[in-house]
C-alpha cells in the first residue's frame, strides 16, 4: 500500500486534485492527478497517472455529484477501488485568502476553519469552494490531518509603502490592505529558478502569472516585493472575466447612478468583465487570438498593454530588471502573447529569440539580451504537497 499526500484545489463548480508519494528528502513524487468538473451540472471525473496515462474517464448524472461532498465521495470511492492501492496520510488545500493573520500554511481545525470562512467576502469566487473541500474531507475522515496553504502568504512581509492604501489607519488595522495573490504559483517559480536560471534567481525578476486569473509579481532574490493584485483578486491586470484595476469612482457610479446593489456590482466585476466584457465573445485567449472580430482584437491588445504597463511599474519598484518569467496557462502556452509583451518591453532591454519562443523555452530571449525572458511551468499543487508534507512530518 502506497502512502500519499492528497492535494485539493476546489473551485465553485470543479475540484482539481493530485496525489504525491512522500519522500524522506526532497520533493514528493506525483502519483496521479485529476479533476471533477461540472459539479451539479454535468459532472465528469478524469484522472491521469504519473506518465500521463488515463486512469479514469467517467461522467455522472447531475444528481449523483450535486456538491463538493458528493464529489469527494466519488473520488474516495475510486481511490478505494481497483485503480490503485493508496492510503491517505494528509490532505493539503489551496485556500485563496489568508487575510492578515495567516502568513504560512496551517493545520486546519474548527477554529481555523471559522476564521477562514470569515474571509470569504474578500474572495467570493474561490474561498467558499476552497473551504467546501475541507469540510467534505472532514465529514468523511475527521481524523485525517488537513493543511490550508494560502495564495496570499508568499506576499506577506511587503513594506508599508506596498501593503497600504491611502485610507484611514483604522481601516488598515481592520485588514483593508494589499495582500497579493497567486502566491503558491510565485513561490513555486522562486523555488525552480535556482535550477532553471541560477543567475536570475539572485536578481530582480518580474513573474507574469497569465491565465484566466492573471497577476504579476516583482521578486528580488526570490522574495516578493510587490504584486499587481491587492485587497481582492479583482485588482491589477484584466483577466478572463474580472475587470482588473478600476477607478473606485466607477463602483460609486454603478451604485448611485445605475442603481445596482453591491451584490450585482460584485457579480458584474467578477463574472462579466475582463476579456469577456471587452470582446463580447469569450474569456478564453485562444478564442480571441483566432477571432477576426474587432472587439476580440481590442481585448487582446488591452491585455498586452496592461501587462506592459505593469511590467514597467514593477521594474521601477525594483529600480531595475534582470529577467521576466512567463507562467500559467496563457504565459506557458501562448507564444504570440509572450512575443507581443516582450516587443513592448524592448526599452527595458528585452530581445526575443523567435525560435526559442515558438518551441516554448525555457529561455526565450536572445543570448545577448540585457534582460532575459523565460517560460517556467508552474505547479501549485506540488507546492501545496511540499507544504503539507513539511507540516505533518515526513
Amino acid at each position: 500500500m502506497t502512502d500519499v499526500i492528497f492535494v485539493i484545489n476546489a473551485g465553485s463548480s470543479s475540484l482539481k486534485f493530485s496525489a504525491f508519494e512522500p519522500a524522506a528528502a526532497g520533493e514528493p513524487a506525483l502519483v496521479f492527478k485529476g479533476q471533477m468538473e461540472g459539479i451539479g451540472v454535468h459532472p465528469h471525473l478524469s484522472v491521469r497517472g504519473r506518465s500521463g496515462e488515463t486512469l479514469v474517464d467517467k461522467s455522472y448524472e447531475r444528481s449523483e455529484i450535486a456538491n463538493h461532498e458528493s464529489a469527494i465521495a466519488a473520488i474516495s470511492q475510486w481511490l478505494r477501488g481497483g485503480s490503485g492501492d493508496f492510503r491517505l496520510i494528509a490532505v493539503g488545500h489551496r485556500v485563496v485568502h489568508g487575510g492578515p493573520d495567516f502568513a504560512a500554511p496551517v493545520r486546519v481545525d474548527p477554529e481555523i476553519l471559522a476564521r477562514l470562512d470569515a474571509l470569504s467576502p474578500l474572495a467570493p469566487l474561490h474561498q467558499p469552494g476552497n473551504l467546501a473541500g475541507i469540510r467534505a474531507v472532514a465529514a468523511r475522515q475527521p481524523s485525517l490531518p488537513q493543511v490550508a496553504c494560502f495564495d496570499t502568504a508568499f506576499h506577506r512581509g511587503h513594506s508599508a509603502l506596498v501593503e497600504r492604501f491611502a485610507i484611514p489607519e483604522a481601516l488598515f488595522q481592520e485588514g483593508v490592505r494589499r495582500y497579493g495573490f497567486h502566491g503558491l504559483s510565485y513561490e513555486f517559480i522562486a523555488r525552480r529558478l535556482p535550477t532553471v536560471a541560477p543567475e536570475l534567481a539572485r536578481g530582480r525578476v518580474v513573474v507574469a502569472h497569465l491565465g484566466s486569473g492573471a497577476s504579476m509579481c516583482a521578486m528580488v532574490a526570490g522574495r516578493s516585493v510587490d504584486s499587481t493584485m491587492g485587497f481582492t483578486a479583482l485588482d491589477g491586470l484584466p483577466m478572463g472575466t474580472r475587470s482588473g484595476a478600476l477607478d473606485p469612482g466607477v463602483v460609486i457610479h454603478l451604485v448611485r447612478s445605475k442603481g445596482l446593489s453591491p451584490d450585482a456590482v460584485e457579480k458584474m466585476l467578477y463574472n462579466d468583465c475582463g476579456l469577456l466584457g471587452l470582446s463580447g465573445i469569450s474569456n478564453d485567449m485562444r478564442d480571441l487570438l483566432q477571432s477576426g472580430e474587432p472587439r476580440a482584437k481590442l481585448a487582446v491588445d488591452y491585455f498586452v498593454h496592461h501587462i506592459a504597463r505593469q511590467l514597467g511599474a514593477l521594474a521601477a519598484v525594483m529600480q531595475g530588471l534582470d529577467g521576466i518569467v512567463f507562467t500559467a496557462g496563457i504565459g506557458e502556452r501562448s507564444a504570440e502573447i509572450r512575443a507581443r509583451v516582450l516587443e513592448r518591453a524592448a526599452w527595458l532591454g528585452t530581445r526575443l529569440d523567435p525560435a526559442a519562443n515558438n518551441s516554448g523555452g525555457p529561455r526565450i530571449s536572445a543570448p545577448d539580451a540585457r534582460v532575459s525572458a523565460w517560460v517556467v511551468p508552474t505547479d501549485e499543487e506540488l507546492m501545496i504537497g511540499i507544504h503539507t508534507l513539511d507540516l505533518v512530518g515526513r
